[in-house]
This record gives C-alpha cells, structure tokens and sequence, in this order.
C-alpha cells in the first residue's frame, strides 16, 4: 500500500517581499546617511524613534540613487537602490507635517 502525497499538483514559484527588499548599496551612495543614522542610534540608546529624520534622511538617498545595469551587476535594467514611495507611506508623515510648519509662507 503506497502512502506517498502527490507534491507535483502544485507547484510553488517564489518571489521577492513586496516591501523591504532592495539592491545592496554596493558603490557607498548613501552610506553618509546611513553613517549618520547609525551614529545617532548608538548616541540614543538605540531609541529609533529619535532618529527618524536621520532615517527619512537615508531613505530619500536611496530613492534618489540610480542602480547602473553592467556586467557586475547582473547586466539588467537600471533601477533606483529603492523604489520611490512616498514618505507618508513609511512612516514619516509627522516629519512631513513638520518641515512644511516651518517654512515661511511667502
């Protein structure tokens, strides 16, 4: 009598998360910020929450850095080191709310 489970009805294609999966920022672009970020965690305890501007700071950089295809990168088509999303959509609308009660109206 044969037990085994038929495995090959399905069949599972994996793919990438849909958020928090982005290329290694293997040329430094925006290890400043990250730099600064990380400085600020240790000089806070590690409280990230007095660090979100440091944060914000290093996901505009990585928004604004374009991925360069070439033959060490795999050869395919370029690309930013992360996708753009707006700021309010990752946490930062407080932050936005802010800067823009700042400025001078005109």
């Amino acid at each position: 009598m044969s037990t085994a489970m038929n495995f090959g009805s399905k069949s599972f294609k994996p793919r990438p998360p849909d958020k928090g999966a982005f290329p290694l920022d293997h040329f430094g672009e925006c290890s400043a910020f990250k730099e600064r970020f990380m400085e600020c965690l240790r000089d806070s305890g590690y409280e990230s929450g007095a660090c979100r501007q440091r944060a914000m700071a290093y996901l505009e950089c990585r928004m604004e850095r374009q991925v360069v295809p070439g033959p060490r990168r795999g050869g395919g088509a370029a690309g930013q080191l992360m996708a753009n999303e707006p700021l309010e959509k990752l946490g930062f609308k407080d932050l936005i709310d802010e800067k823009s009660e700042a400025k001078p109206e005109k």
